[in-house]
């Protein structure tokens, strides 16, 4: 099915440029929050094995100043982030934007390989493509994952206790912690890549701020079906060939049936 649409709709326009201040507002005032306890576990049972610990951030790396002014501004802008984030995802599903837009592992697995093999220069031709490759549908969709990670994980921290199932879910209050900490490094490291898929893909990016032209783009669906091919029946054998009846069987036989057709007669001669 074709419909005449741009490749990139209004909303989801909105939306994406509406994400770029609420992430590095949200990254910058949770490094200012970090400051306060640059370390992960209880105390003396600290989690040596996550990176950054003790880790002293620049100053323009970090904003509200101090704890208070950095949490009113995280919390401010997580709550413009989930809001943004509601409208996004609601608008994908109404639309089936996100068939185009999110990885399907039996549609894509193979193509983001193939994708991946292209852009190291192994593979000669670029694999077909929608709106976006697979390995980009990929990145779009971790981000997706790791932003879900990020709240679920913030309000856990927020209120252990009020949300208690929730941090327990998470593996309690300081293992929410170390993932919200590292859903921020693979957020930071989906965004160097971003930018670098925008450098690559220079051509796009207009679109992400006109919409593009409006175009007949093909409704991609979620799933390649695989055709069904009637299997054709095995023969059947042919039946046994019965052996001759012997003569001397036949006339047997013969006999027999004569005997039980023919009425037995009682002792005064009538037939029974």
């Amino acid at each position: 099915m074709v419909k005449p649409k741009r490749p990139q709709p209004l909303l989801i326009r909105i939306t994406h440029w509406l994400n770029v201040p609420a992430l590095v507002i949200m990254a910058m005032s949770g490094l200012q929050i970090l400051r306060a306890y640059p370390y992960f576990g209880p105390q003396g049972a600290r989690y040596d094995w996550v990176p950054l610990q003790a880790w002293e951030s620049p100053d323009w790396m970090r904003a509200g100043g101090w704890l208070a002014g950095a949490r009113h501004l995280h919390f401010a802008f997580a709550w413009l982030l989930v809001i943004n984030a509601i409208v996004y995802l609601g608008y994908l599903i109404y639309s089936s934007e996100w068939r185009r837009r999110f990885f399907w592992p039996p549609r894509d697995a193979k193509p983001a390989l193939a994708q991946f093999l292209y852009y190291i220069r192994v593979r000669k031709e670029e694999p077909p493509k929608n709106l976006y490759n697979s390995l980009q549908r990929s990145a779009y969709t971790t981000a997706v994952v790791l932003g879900v990670l990020e709240v679920l994980s913030g309000f856990a921290i927020w209120k252990p206790v009020q949300l208690h199932w929730l941090a327990t879910l998470m593996g309690g209050y300081d293992s929410a912690r170390v993932i919200h900490f590292l859903a921020l490094l693979g957020l930071i490291g989906f965004v160097i890549m971003h930018i670098v898929m925008v450098i690559v893909h220079y051509k796009q990016f207009p679109e992400m701020v006109t919409g593009g032209k409006v175009e007949a783009l093909p409704t991609e669906p979620a799933f390649v079906a695989r055709p069904v091919v009637a299997r054709s029946k095995p023969p059947e054998p042919e039946p046994e060939p019965v052996p001759p009846t012997e003569p001397y069987l036949e006339v047997l036989s013969k006999d027999i049936i004569k005997k039980a057709e023919t009425p037995k007669k009682d002792d005064d001669g009538s037939a029974s």
